[in-house]
């Protein structure tokens, strides 16, 4: 089922998430109505950091992006 709860919502995911694979969980967002983007912005929402974060977390840090781990991805997405 197709909801817009995640409407305008931009999530950048970096690293290896433990109970899906990240194609998976853009799959998740976009059935949410949400978005999924490969590079952090000041448009970003969240950033998913799984096991093994690359710059995308550094680059989120400095922009002040709000991070969730699995656990927190995981009650937004339900």
């Amino acid at each position: 089922t197709r909801t817009d709860e995640l409407a305008g919502k931009t999530f950048v995911l970096t690293g290896t998430l433990a109970s899906m694979t990240r194609d998976e969980a853009a799959e998740r967002i976009k059935a949410k109505g949400g978005k999924t983007s490969s590079s952090v912005s000041k448009k970003t929402s969240y950033v998913v950091a799984g096991d093994n974060p690359g710059s995308k977390l550094d680059k989120a840090q400095n922009l002040g992006v709000i991070i969730l781990n699995e656990d927190e991805f995981l009650k937004i997405i339900g």
